[in-house]
């Protein structure tokens, strides 16, 4: 019985030191990444003012009346 608590330990704390890598990783590449290459697809071809002018014509501005 012996460093029982000091083996018990090491083992749990390495476990856990794996379990927290590994889940940083899935986080990453799972949602991370594919989430930063859709807003990067997103913004590759994204008009702001061909939105703005839509919106405008929408009547969603009242400091911008449609045309």
């Amino acid at each position: 019985m012996r460093r029982l608590l000091a083996r018990r330990m090491k083992f749990h704390l390495f476990g856990a030191f794996f379990v927290s890598v590994g889940c940083a990783a899935l986080y990453k590449f799972g949602i991370a990444e594919p989430r930063k290459r859709a807003y990067a697809e997103f913004y590759k071809n994204y008009d702001a003012m061909k939105d703005f002018e839509a919106m405008r014509a929408a009547g969603v501005f009242e400091s911008a009346p449609p045309k």
